[in-house]
């Protein structure tokens, strides 16, 4: 071999050692969520006491999603205004289980107004669900809901706590919902710290029902709750909400989960703390480990 030949193998071998390195480094930075949004209940007092101002704080730390719960006596146009001055999109907002009927078409138009995507069902309330059908009443709101929310451009869903993981004659609500709710007309927007405490592994249900969950909650524990002798539905809120901390110094693995995001359909990204000590001081820390996280 020349010194020429030598030369022209060592550098192409330089060439394939430089590409290979390039890539292993990017495999190691992997994917990362493009826009993290959070979930305004977080801040409610913040938002009741000063609606504008918290707007502004949020688009400050970086956040550019909000899903809304509740508008405070804000009207659509307003609150559409609001968030055009800070440079924030609401793709989703909240609506109670009582709004599904009559009061379900205004509900609509505001979303229209705001510019929201999706309207979620965070709670079906306790006398429906204590119904020896209520869970199958609720599929069939939420079927109806859906199809008129489908008619008006916006997808409806649902979003999980953690007691439809208690099983109801032998079936988890959550199983039921999905096998009995039209999966073109309700999705799903998993509260990841809920579907937690109830002891599932949310990688089932993105592997089972692909496609499902647009919009996650993300919210972390210190520790799992564990389920005593005493429990006989749910294990107790009270016994929850002092174990809910920042995103990112709990214990759920938000890499293992989030490599799934396409799987599940994950377009949207929540950060949400039921009882923050201090609210944006939660919210600025949870952004920032999020902004950071490859996976």
């Amino acid at each position: 071999m020349d010194r020429r030949t030598f030369l022209g193998k060592m550098t192409a071998a330089a060439l394939v050692t430089r590409n290979f390195a390039w890539t292993a480094l990017n495999q190691k930075d992997g994917h990362k969520i493009e826009k993290i949004g959070v979930q305004l209940y977080t801040v409610r007092s913040e938002m009741k006491q000063d609606f504008e101002g918290t707007l502004a704080k949020v688009a400050a730390i970086g956040y550019r999603e909000v899903e809304f719960a509740g508008y405070f006596d804000h009207p659509p146009k307003d609150v559409r205004a609001a968030l055009d001055r800070h440079g924030l999109a609401a793709p989703s907002a909240h609506a109670d289980y009582q709004s599904l009927g009559e009061k379900w078409p205004k509900v609509l138009e505001a979303a229209s107004v705001i510019g929201h995507k999706y309207i979620v069902n965070p709670w079906i309330d306790d006398d429906v669900r204590k119904q020896s059908d209520g869970w199958k009443r609720a599929a069939e709101a939420f079927n109806r809901a859906g199809e008129a929310s489908q008619k008006a451009g916006i997808q409806f869903a649902y979003h999980n706590y953690h007691f439809e993981f208690v099983p109801v004659d032998g079936k988890l609500p959550y199983d039921f919902l999905l096998a009995e709710c039209d999966s073109n007309l309700v999705k799903m927007e998993m509260d990841l710290c809920w579907i937690t405490v109830g002891g599932q592994d949310p990688l089932t249900y993105f592997a089972r029902y692909p496609g499902r969950f647009p919009m996650v909650h993300v919210k972390d524990l210190k520790k799992i709750p564990q389920r005593t002798a005493s429990d006989k539905g749910a294990i107790p809120f009270d016994r929850i909400f002092p174990d809910m901390t920042d995103i990112g110094s709990g214990v759920i693995d938000w890499q293992r989960i989030f490599a799934q995001s396409g799987k599940a359909g994950i377009k949207h990204y929540f950060v949400e703390h039921d009882e923050p000590k201090s609210a944006f001081d939660s919210i600025e820390r949870s952004y920032d480990y999020l902004q950071r996280l490859r996976f």
